[in-house]
């Protein structure tokens, strides 16, 4: 994905509240042997852009006074309560360097699946992006599950997911296998037999004297 910046030489807390004021966001690059370099971003531009997934997970060609450079989304600084971006920060990506990112998880095949049409079962998604460290050019857009053949008998964790090469998933934690998704059983009602026991009987009828 491609974005546009220019550099600024100010900096402070006067120049970003002039800066925001001119409908412009205050950034900054970092990482790898350049020193870091401030930047500014059309705010209506980028705030657009962080509302869509691929802008999060996925390595950006910014183009800074018509020098392309390779960059992930690392930080993101909102205001409080009005919808405005404060402060946006990018790390440099080396293509002989490892990156760590946030990818998001897709579920796929579901509704078509023995446990949604089949048993009626309820499926909630868990986990919705992985911490996966790898290659940039072998970062996925993001991490495709198949549930085309969930029942709701299966068990789907971390490791049941098919990565893609030279992908490898980051898990903290002791647990090494968090479950993606949780299945939920369709509650069963109660049988007519039942209900009909349970209802009060009807009086008898008094008989002829």
């Amino acid at each position: 994905m491609k974005f546009a910046a220019t550099s600024r030489a100010l900096q402070g807390t006067g120049a970003s509240r002039r800066l925001r004021n001119s409908g412009n966001t205050p950034g900054i690059i970092y990482g790898g042997a350049a020193e870091a370099q401030l930047i500014e971003l059309n705010h209506n531009n980028l705030f657009h852009a962080l509302k869509k997934e691929v802008f999060h997970s996925s390595i950006l060609d910014l183009d800074v006074d018509g020098k392309e450079t390779k960059v992930v989304l690392r930080d993101v600084q909102f205001h409080p309560y009005k919808p405005l971006v404060l402060h946006v920060d990018f790390q440099r990506v080396d293509a002989t360097t490892k990156v760590h990112l946030k990818v998001p998880v897709h579920l796929t095949g579901l509704e078509e699946s023995p446990a949604v049409k089949g048993e009626s079962c309820t499926v909630t998604q868990l986990i919705h992006e992985l911490d996966v460290v790898c290659m940039p050019s072998a970062l996925p857009e993001f991490i495709n599950v198949d549930l085309s053949a969930l029942t709701s008998k299966s068990v789907v964790g971390l490791q049941s997911v098919k990565l893609p090469n030279g992908v490898k998933a980051v898990v903290r934690g002791s647990n090494k296998n968090p479950a993606l998704i949780s299945i939920k059983l369709p509650e069963v009602a109660p049988e007519a037999g039942a209900a009909a026991a349970a209802a009060p009987a009807a009086p008898a009828k008094k008989g002829k004297k």
